[in-house]
């Protein structure tokens, strides 16, 4: 009796441990008051029309850009955490090569509705109804879609291969390959071996959250769809393992012959985020970096919102997510490879 009133208790208090732990992971994004990113405001020349769609019970914001470009439509699905600025200067880049690009806010994020961001499946779901949203939309349903993503985003553009959409080509930029696979990564670093004991409460409660939805993997997709699949990730990512949760590390389970697999393991260009950026950017980001520590020091850690503020105004924004240009040229020949 004793054993069984401690084993209830101990399965309880995982799973309330559990839910704690993962809900405290996922909280709601909001746009940054200060960014070293590109702001909307920033690039007024390049217009955009802003729309909403709904993803379950809440409203999204979807942005679309380059309306009129007609080779074809890259929808980006951007990182947990971030938003659409985030991915400014990708988006920017992707219209000056003559592509409309549509673009949205996650679920609890940025100008999107949602308490929280949910979960690791929730890009997933998100992506799959701003995809239904451009089949309702007659001048965006007859170009052909090509889905950029990164990091959550990455996972998505792969994992939504296996819903009916009709997608020409998808490059998946260091997405994780399913929701569980992510979720045990991250709990391992946390509880090390004890992961396996709580890996049960795991399970139950990222399946309570989405239903099937936190099952669905990207080298399904990939395989089930056989359109061209280009798979991007740096060889040092500390936040998606290489060699773990990452699409690429399962590369032996892929047997579409229309997929492309490109390691990135330059020094300074091989992280999580760092590959996007052009070796002056690189170096930008770490100055900058340097002079808000010894700011941040010099003021006890206690940075006024006038200082704050007079720090981010002199920030170049441009040059702070300036792009490698090679490395986006890369996918820009990829998509228009598909088209033929």
């Amino acid at each position: 009796m004793i054993f069984c009133t401690a084993v209830i208790v101990f399965a309880v208090g995982s799973f309330i441990a559990i839910k704690i732990i993962y809900d405290s992971n996922f909280p709601r994004a909001d746009k940054p008051q200060f960014s070293n990113y590109l702001r909307f405001e920033d690039v007024p020349e390049y217009e955009k029309q802003v729309v909403q769609f709904k993803s379950g019970p809440n409203t999204l914001t979807g942005y679309l850009f380059g309306k009129g470009n007609n080779k074809g439509l890259v929808v980006v699905a951007h990182g947990l955490g971030g938003g659409t600025e985030n991915y400014l200067q990708e988006i920017i880049y992707f219209v000056d090569q003559g592509w409309t690009v549509f673009a949205y806010d996650c679920t609890g994020s940025h100008a999107s509705e949602g308490k929280s961001t949910v979960g690791l499946a929730q890009s997933l779901l998100d992506l799959n109804a701003a995809l239904n949203y451009i089949k309702s939309r007659e001048e965006l349903n007859r170009l052909p879609v090509m889905l950029f993503g990164h990091s959550w985003g990455g996972y998505a553009v792969a994992a939504v291969l296996n819903y009916d959409h009709p997608i020409t080509a998808a490059v998946s930029v260091s997405g994780f390959n399913s929701p569980m696979d992510m979720l045990f990564e991250q709990a391992k670093r946390m509880m090390g071996g004890f992961t396996y004991v709580q890996y049960p409460f795991m399970w139950l409660y990222q399946t309570m959250l989405f239903g099937k939805s936190a099952w669905v993997s990207a080298v399904d997709g990939i395989n089930k769809s056989g359109v061209p699949v280009m798979i991007i990730h740096g060889d040092k990512d500390n936040t998606i393992y290489y060699t773990g949760a990452a699409i690429i590390a399962h590369k032996n389970e892929i047997t579409n012959p229309n997929v492309f697999y490109k390691t990135c393991s330059k020094e300074g260009h091989n992280g999580h985020s760092n590959l996007f950026y052009s070796e002056a950017a690189i170096m930008y980001r770490a100055i900058k970096n340097q002079e808000y520590k010894e700011l941040n020091e010099r003021l006890g850690g206690e940075i006024p919102e006038d200082v704050k503020a007079a720090y981010y105004q002199e920030v170049d924004r441009f040059l702070w997510h300036q792009l490698d240009k090679a490395f986006m040229d890369d996918i820009n020949h990829f998509f228009e490879s598909a088209l033929h």
